[in-house]
C-alpha cells in the first residue's frame, strides 16, 4: 500500500541528482516558468524503473494512482515524470475509470507544461484508448476544453497509435478539428499528423492536400518535417 513515506523517498532521491546548471538552462527552454532538479530524463527513467523493481509486487494500479495524486502537485518537471511512468507500468491493469481522473489532472494544471503531458500521453494513454476504444470520442471533444493542458493531451494521446499502419489522420482527428484547435500549441497536432505519415507519407500528402487550407500554419510545418525540401515547399505552397 502507499504510504507518503514512498512519496518522499521518491523526491528525495530525485534531489540527489540536482544540477543547478542543467536546471536552469532547462527552466530557460520552456515560454512558461517551470521548475526542474536538473535531472537527465536518462535519470528519470532510471529512477522510476528502480522505484517500480521495489514495490510491483506490493502495488496495484489504485497505488500507482495514489502517488500520482502526490507527485503530480509537486513543481518538479521530474517529480510529476515519476509519478507518470510508474503509473504505466501498471497500464495493463488500468480500470476505465481512470479516464476522468486523468481529465481531473489536466484540467487542474497539475501536468501544466508541454513535457509532463508528453511523458503521461504518449504511453498511459494509448493504452487505455486500445483497452476502451468508447474513450476516443471523449479523447476527441478535449480539442475544444478551455485548458491548453487538455487540449494538447487531445492529440499527443494519439500518437503512438498514430504509427500503426491500421490508423489514419482522420480516424485520431477529424479536419473540422483541426481548423478550431489553433490554440494553443498547434505543434502538437503537427506531430500527430507527422507520425501518421511515417507509416503511409502519401497518405499524409492526401490528407494535406484535401484539408490543409483548414489547418493552421504551424501545424502544416510540423507535419511535413520528414519530407523532403522541395515536397514540404510544394505542399506549403498549396495548402494556403
Amino acid at each position: 500500500m502507499l504510504t507518503e513515506r514512498d512519496c518522499a523517498e521518491a523526491i528525495n532521491r530525485l534531489r540527489e541528482f540536482s544540477n543547478p546548471i542543467r536546471a536552469s538552462g532547462a527552466e530557460r527552454y520552456f515560454k512558461h516558468t517551470v521548475k526542474t532538479f536538473g535531472a537527465t530524463s536518462a535519470q528519470v527513467r532510471a529512477l522510476a524503473a528502480d522505484l517500480y523493481k521495489t514495490i510491483k509486487k506490493q502495488w496495484n494500479v489504485q497505488d500507482a494512482v495514489a502517488l500520482c495524486d502526490l507527485l503530480f502537485p509537486e513543481p518538479e518537471l521530474e517529480s510529476k515524470a515519476i509519478g507518470s511512468l510508474i503509473l504505466s507500468r501498471f497500464k495493463k491493469d488500468f480500470p476505465e475509470s481512470l479516464f476522468p481522473r486523468i481529465e481531473g489532472w489536466l484540467a487542474a494544471d497539475l501536468l501544466d507544461n508541454w513535457a509532463s503531458v508528453d511523458v503521461f500521453c504518449t504511453d498511459g494513454m494509448p493504452a487505455l484508448i486500445e483497452m476502451y476504444p468508447e474513450l476516443v470520442g471523449d479523447i476527441k471533444k478535449w480539442c475544444f476544453h478551455p485548458n491548453r493542458w487538455v487540449k494538447r493531451a487531445s492529440a499527443v494521446s494519439f500518437i503512438k497509435l498514430a504509427r500503426k499502419r491500421n490508423s489514419s489522420p482522420q480516424s485520431t482527428k477529424s479536419p473540422s478539428r483541426f481548423s478550431r484547435c489553433r490554440r494553443p500549441r498547434p505543434e502538437a497536432n503537427g506531430w500527430l499528423l507527422r507520425e501518421a505519415g511515417k507509416t503511409d507519407e502519401k497518405r499524409l500528402e492526401r490528407f494535406l492536400l484535401r484539408h490543409g487550407k483548414a489547418i493552421p500554419r504551424t501545424t502544416v510545418r510540423y507535419a511535413i518535417e520528414r519530407f523532403p525540401e522541395s515536397k514540404r515547399k510544394q505542399l506549403l505552397g498549396m495548402t494556403k
